[in-house]
């Protein structure tokens, strides 16, 4: 089995390397907080000392961290990936970054150290992590892909290669301006329904199997109408997955009227003291008649 790094142990990360460790991988982490380590190491993960020292130690590293500038730090910076980067070595980068960011970065790595660079954001959260049910979009070169898709698989339901460097994040901007469209217009029909005087919670059941029902619908929906703002997402993620979005669709001429009015509500969610609701505080803004 592959000698595998993994830096980035939040809510995703950790359940990626117990689900790694399970399928018999030799893992070695890195973090900064001590309390996200700790579950790894009592797992049977190794540790290391650096991002630098873990790429020596390891045939392929991977990283999930929260943006396109933590990425920059952990591959360039000091001590950063691309110190004891070889081209014996891939980097499997499973953070949501921007597109052109990571298509520079996977040409600046190959040409600087040799090492091939993986896009690879993932899709199904925390308790899809821990069931290796992700949706992971992959973006590098075929020999590249080729490699990283059978350990990537101890955790992913869908793998799918779509194209060449950034081609993986790109495709999950898709997902996250589909999200964040579900998640407004979810918001903006329960809310009606409430002024209606209905009980929105009967929603989702209403809807299940038919073309309006999602997987947004029956777990975001039923919270969102519970008012249950916890543990569901991160507002910070969301609107920066928003801003992403919108700014490729101006680098590409590509009109993105319903996009822009999504990362504009995600916008007003922080502006009006909503940062702690989450991916479904909009539910919020409509409960608190911000709009």
């Amino acid at each position: 089995m592959a000698k595998i790094g993994f830096i980035g142990l939040g809510e995703m990360g950790r359940p990626m390397v117990g689900r790694l460790l399970d399928a018999g991988h030799d893992v070695t982490v890195w973090g900064r907080n001590p309390a996200r380590v700790k579950p790894c190491l009592d797992s049977g993960a190794k540790q290391a000392t650096s991002p630098a020292a873990l790429t020596e130690a390891v045939d392929m590293v991977m990283i999930c961290v929260t943006d396109t500038d933590a990425v920059e730090a952990l591959v360039f910076g000091p001590d950063g990936i691309a110190q004891t980067a070889t081209a014996d070595k891939l980097l499997v980068d499973h953070s949501t970054i921007h597109p052109l960011r990571t298509r520079e970065w996977a040409d600046r790595l190959r040409t600087d150290t040799g090492m091939g660079w993986v896009d690879a954001p993932v899709s199904g959260g925390g308790d899809g992590a821990k069931a290796g049910t992700l949706a992971v979009m992959a973006g590098g070169d075929e020999a590249d892909y080729a490699r990283a898709a059978p350990v990537i698989d101890a955790y992913a339901g869908q793998l799918t290669h779509m194209g060449p460097n950034g081609a993986g994040q790109a495709a999950k901007a898709c997902n996250q301006m589909i999200i964040g469209a579900e998640v407004a217009i979810i918001a903006e029909a329960l809310n009606f329904l409430h002024n209606f005087g209905i009980d929105a919670k009967r929603l989702p059941d209403c809807l299940k199997s038919g073309w309006a029902d999602s997987t947004v619908l029956q777990i975001h929906g039923r919270r969102m109408a519970a008012a249950d703002y916890q543990d569901i997402g991160d507002t910070y993620i969301m609107t920066k997955d928003m801003n992403i979005a919108c700014e490729m669709g101006r680098e590409t001429g590509s009109a993105m009227p319903v996009a822009n009015l999504v990362q504009s509500l995600y916008q007003l969610l922080n502006g009006q003291g909503g940062q702690d609701k989450g991916q479904i505080g909009l539910m919020w803004l409509y409960q608190q008649e911000k709009l």
